[in-house]
């Protein structure tokens, strides 16, 4: 089907229809130096790049605990056994912590939303790059599978930082070049491949690389208290 893209008001007030429930999915890397914001290293160092992770997954973090929603999830790649940092992380924001599998990141998104749709009549993932995440945005995600879908939040870089659905669709996430900025329009012509009817938020910042950095002093300063 042909995409209309569409831009809910998510700066104002949320109304009773923008809360819904659901399973909203957090996706993360456990935040080690040199293993996380890597393509960053060059610019901040290993521990400037992880520092500025760990800020970055706090904003994800706040705005999921602040979104009416049935279900947090923290699905995150790297954790031990035990979930170690990324368990202790998603219990004090009020998430579930699961492991992620391995594979490419279709793979592992699949898996996400097969679990999370086995329970919930809608579920919305995001990643933990982007420094403009908050309740009105991913509640307005949430509203917008009232009527679609499917439901995407652009990314300026040619990708995007939100994906939502009301059923499992593995097909959606095969044959994507991730981490390229063919990723909005290869998951654009899927969508209408495999006939799902979506609409689209408002296009956010990424941070992934160097030339990112410039609009986002205040995620660098470590005087100022946003951990």
């Amino acid at each position: 089907m042909p995409w209309a893209p569409t831009w809910p008001d998510w700066h104002g007030a949320m109304t009773t229809e923008a809360q819904p429930g659901g399973t909203l999915i957090l996706f993360a890397h456990k935040p080690v130096a040199g293993q996380v914001k890597t393509r960053l290293i060059p610019a901040l160092g290993a521990d400037g790049a992880a520092r500025l992770y760990r800020r970055l997954l706090g904003i994800a973090f706040r705005g999921g605990a602040a979104t009416p929603c049935a279900r947090r999830q923290l699905w995150c790649a790297g954790a031990p056994a035990d979930g170690g940092e990324c368990a202790r992380l998603a219990e004090a924001h009020g998430f579930t912590w699961h492991r992620q599998p391995e594979g490419d990141l279709g793979v592992r998104m699949t898996a996400a939303f097969d679990e999370a749709l086995a329970t919930a009549d809608r579920a919305v993932l995001i990643g933990s790059d982007c420094p403009d995440y908050d309740a009105n945005y991913l509640s307005a995600a949430f509203a917008a599978l009232d009527d679609r879908d499917a439901v995407l939040g652009p990314a300026a870089d040619g990708g995007y930082v939100l994906i939502g659905l009301r059923r499992p669709a593995p097909a959606l996430f095969t044959g994507i070049h991730w981490s390229s900025p063919e990723v909005l329009a290869e998951t654009r012509a899927a969508l209408a491949r495999i006939g799902l009817d979506w609409t689209e938020l408002q296009t956010l910042r990424d941070l992934d690389r160097p030339e990112d950095l410039a609009e986002v002093a205040d995620l660098l300063d470590t005087d100022n208290p946003l951990d």
